[in-house]
């Protein structure tokens, strides 16, 4: 063979290997739009809350002031409430608890009324959710994860010194919750309150005058910053928060457009990706929501179409501006989640009208992936549809191994599936990005061992195999917050990726890398968290670690 058909035949390979290799780094979403499955057509609820333990599983809960779910309370098992407004006696289940292991659930027994509450983990794991509606406004209920069929909703009447309906949680650095707001509640308290003192609540009057004819004030965006101060959004609004001296620190313009965000008007918010080997410049996006009189409109069945913008704020800026940017299509009711690659997808919504009863239109069925760090205007990528809308009343979370679990839509009073629009959905389905396509398997890493508890500014190590190792720079080390979602917003979610040290191969395809935990609580709160190791974009799934 001449020397010139070698090299024509080397040129060739080296053509081959390469554009393999670039495919195989190009993002996920250029290949593929993820995947739909259904888990279940009906958990006998519809999930308006919903919740991932340390122990994966997903709390899911609905209300109870509306008849019997389609699911019985185990043992013939009753619930007897004097004040409920439908159903005085009710031996059906609101809430169950979903395993992610086994795709199985159970039914849980919650006593008051949950409609439109809140919640948040605490550092040993148990769930702590805060009011609802009627006899459950005041009440505060926990839920300790356990692996066996023994745990159960536990109530605690009259412990909230105000109502509780549509007001939004926050862990905070020292272990406590601090809940803000609620219809007409213009103030927040702390669970657990450290002192008599403690357990009241304080007034904040920027709550109230966020509230216009129809609220659009409900469910306000609260996001804990890395001075330990809060940010916190209602209606077109922002502040910075010190809520240890009750005291507005500066207040931020206002995000452009004149359309609100909040509940009616129902769009979502996340704080961007902490990143700890980079000055931290904390970051909060809100994409999505409803015109002003989108809600009084609705009545009449006239549906406005929903905002088509997303707005993103750099907040220690010494002039902060929002940067605006246009979403594919209009959303509202929409959720916006962090997944383990940093990027945000956005799920669930309408394409016009508002939250509320009977109140939208035009469900939007296909999720948008956004990445922060992309070239301005390409940003957006449009996944595959899913095969039934999620109106008012939907929820998602991000799971153990990287799907996003959805489910919930009810747009009515009353459970209704026949003769309406849209019914009542009890279905459970996950949706899978594309980082979770097989054709990634060869870079998709798998950790192999880790610590179990994580403490602040202290090295640990990880070892993880990869069967195609690509380069150092490409992995990276983050922690995700899992959330309490409801109504559009994700509370306590946050994505921290830890200062990492080096990188070393201690076996074929096995490596070690060595990594620094949070800096301060302020950054990472204590408590249980995912772990994932991310190499060249694709996460592996995520181990459970407690930062303390």
């Amino acid at each position: 063979m001449s020397t010139k058909m070698v090299s024509f035949f080397l040129l060739l390979l080296f053509i081959i290997h390469f554009s393999q290799a670039t495919c195989q780094m190009l993002p996920a979403y250029a290949r593929t739009q993820g995947e739909w499955r259904l888990l279940h057509r009906s958990i006998g609820i519809s999930a308006m809350h919903m919740q991932l333990l340390k122990n994966n599983q997903v709390v899911i809960f609905d209300r109870t002031d509306f008849g019997p779910s389609n699911i019985s309370l185990p043992g013939r098992r009753c619930r007897f409430d004097p004040n409920d407004r439908a159903l005085k006696k009710d031996c059906t289940a609101h809430s169950i608890l979903y395993d992610i292991r086994t795709n199985g659930f159970r039914a849980l027994t919650v006593q008051t009324d949950t409609w439109c509450s809140s919640g948040a983990v605490l550092p040993d794991g148990s769930l702590v959710q805060t009011g609802g509606y009627n006899d459950g406004d005041h009440v505060i209920r926990t839920l300790v994860p356990c692996n066996g069929r023994n745990c159960d909703w536990v109530e605690f009447p009259r412990s909230l010194s105000q109502r509780r309906w549509y007001a939004s949680n926050q862990i905070l650095p020292d272990g406590r919750v601090i809940i803000v707001g609620g219809r007409a509640q213009f103030n927040y308290e702390f669970y657990p309150g450290h002192s008599p003192s403690s357990s009241k609540s304080f007034w904040l009057n920027f709550l109230r005058e966020t509230k216009d004819g129809h609220e659009n004030n409900l469910y306000p965006f609260l996001h804990l910053l890395p001075d330990g101060k809060l940010f916190i959004f209602a209606n077109t609004r922002s502040i910075l928060f010190n809520y240890k001296r009750n005291h507005i620190v500066r207040e931020f313009p206002a995000i452009p457009g004149g359309d609100p965000r909040n509940y009616p008007s129902s769009g979502s918010s996340v704080l961007l990706p902490i990143d700890e080997n980079a000055p931290v410049v904390p970051e909060i996006m809100i994409c999505g929501g409803a015109t002003r009189k989108a809600f009084q409109l609705a009545n009449p069945r006239v549906f406005q179409r929903a905002c088509s913008t997303c707005g993103r704020l750099k907040i220690t800026k010494e002039e902060p501006a929002w940067k605006m940017e246009n979403m594919p299509m209009p959303r509202v009711m929409s959720d916006m989640l962090i997944l383990p690659d940093g990027d945000v997808i956005i799920i669930n919504g309408a394409r016009s009208g508002t939250a509320g009863w009977e109140s939208a239109r035009n469900p939007v069925t296909r999720p948008l992936i956004y990445n922060p760090n992309g070239k301005a205007g390409a940003r957006f990528s449009v996944m595959a549809a899913a095969s039934r809308p999620r109106l008012y009343h939907s929820t998602a979370v991000l799971l153990t191994d990287g799907r996003v679990l959805v489910g919930g839509s009810n747009p009515h009073k009353y459970y209704n599936f026949t003769g309406v629009d849209y019914p009542t959905d009890l279905s459970l389905e996950s949706f899978s990005p594309p980082y979770l396509s097989p054709v990634y398997d060869r870079l998709r890493p798998r950790i192999i061992r880790t610590y179990e508890i994580i403490r602040y500014k202290n090295p640990f190590s990880l070892t993880f195999t990869v069967q195609r190792f690509l380069k150092t720079g490409a992995v990276s080390v983050r922690i995700v917050a899992p959330s309490f979602n409801t109504h559009s917003f994700s509370m306590n979610q946050r994505m921290v990726v830890l200062k990492r040290v080096r990188l070393s191969r201690v076996g074929s395809n096995v490596y070690r890398v060595a990594a620094s935990g949070p800096s301060k609580p302020e950054i990472a709160p204590p408590g249980y968290y995912l772990l994932f190791l991310v190499h060249d974009g694709i996460p592996s799934s995520g181990v459970w670690v407690k930062i303390q």
